[in-house]
């Protein structure tokens, strides 16, 4: 299976840096044919120069690269049956049409064979606003239909600014992940995993949650009379009131089982009485939870951020989670944001417990919360700096 990745961009964006950057750091072991396209044609008049040809030039890191001057569809499949490639950067010109290069590409391509892998968009975040401005149709159109937007040169310019950039393009591109961070600070594995949706920490946490809930079914049966055990671990049981719409609506003793700090035993005593009154919504003979899956569940909330927080703000965050009146009952959170006072923090939270720690640079501030009746707008407010 080939993989295509498509790296557009305007002229000095940082197209050519990026790429040679994830060739030395992330491709160096992958047989790569990187494709330099001159086909901005196509966003102009929809047709292609009528000369075919193939331009090969050297390049290090074992990398060939081609130059495809022509049409491009013939010489695209041409390049692929001569070096059977594992993985084919596409580097468009500046001012084509991403929209454009993507259907050509899936015009061209066997999915049995190749797949379309990316379509990425580097862009200058001091020059944002202006090129907007200036090269509106084009630039939109590369925002608006990349998976990933890399901003270059953000290490230059002011917290401020990079907002405003954050903003003009999530105005054309709600979903695409924004990497914030400075090149020169990431390496670039995780650049690429980025690109590729590996790096998605609120599927990271769903499924961490999947595979904790499955382990804990195995272990715990119910029976018709009583809900004992039923997802209580010291991920979960804090003596939070859990609603039917969840189907964990056990209302535990209040005198023992309200707080946020009893233990595990307490949470496993508690027996909940099934009969017409029962509100857990379980009426079945085997009162069998395992038909619910995580996501059906719990709801996850999530932001990314380029701004910088201290030790202190982030514990006091996390303090304030345990306030369920306040964002709902908070069952995970995780994150990792640049440092105030340089180098980066993450955290990791369940109720009762939490753990705030120095990490490695990661392509943007992000916070991810798992729970149910999460209180989102008190959420943003909470994390925001």
């Amino acid at each position: 299976m080939t993989k295509i990745d498509i790296v557009s961009g305007f002229l000095g964006a940082g197209k050519t840096t990026l790429i040679k950057k994830l060739l030395a750091e992330a491709l160096s072991d992958t047989k790569v044919v990187l494709i330099e396209n001159e086909f901005g044609e196509i966003g102009i008049d929809g047709g292609f120069l009528k000369e075919a040809g193939i331009e090969i030039k050297e390049m290090n890191s074992g990398c060939i690269c081609c130059s495809l001057v022509g049409d491009f569809g013939t010489s695209l499949k041409e390049v692929m049956h001569t070096y059977e490639p594992e993985r084919i950067l596409i580097e468009p010109s500046g001012v084509g049409k991403l929209s454009d290069v993507m259907k050509a590409v899936q015009d061209v391509i066997d999915t049995k064979e190749v797949t379309l892998n990316s379509a990425v968009a580097v862009v200058d975040a001091s020059k944002c606003k202006m090129y907007i401005k200036n090269f509106g149709e084009f630039f939109i159109n590369q925002i608006a239909h990349a998976g990933t937007i890399v901003l270059s040169r953000t290490g230059n310019i002011s917290e401020e600014k990079l907002n405003q950039c954050i903003g003009l393009i999530r105005e054309h591109n709600e979903k695409a992940t924004i990497i914030t961070t400075p090149w020169e600070d990431l390496d670039g594995k995780d650049i690429l995993a980025t690109i590729e949706g590996a790096k998605d920490l609120e599927a990271e946490m769903m499924a961490e949650l999947k595979a904790h809930r499955s382990e804990e079914e195995h272990h715990h049966h119910h029976d018709g009379e009583h809900c004992h055990g039923h997802h209580h671990d010291e991920a979960y049981c804090h003596g939070h009131h859990h609603d039917e719409a969840h189907c964990h609506g056990h209302h535990h003793d209040e005198e023992n089982c309200h707080g946020h700090h009893h233990d595990e035993e307490h949470c496993h005593e508690h027996h909940h009485e099934h009969g017409e009154n029962c509100t857990c919504g379980c009426h079945d003979h085997e009162h069998d939870h395992s038909h619910h899956h995580a996501d059906e569940v719990f709801t996850s909330w999530g932001m990314e951020t380029p701004a910088a927080y201290g030790k202190a703000d982030i514990e006091h965050i996390l303090e304030e989670l345990e306030k369920e009146g306040e964002y709902g009952f908070v069952l995970r959170a995780k994150g990792m944001v640049p440092g105030t006072e340089g180098g980066w923090v993450y955290f990791d939270y369940v109720p009762g417990e939490s753990n705030v720690r120095e990490g490695k640079a990661d392509v943007t501030g992000k916070f991810c919360v798992i729970g149910s009746k999460l209180k989102e707008d008190n959420l943003a407010k909470l994390f925001e700096k």
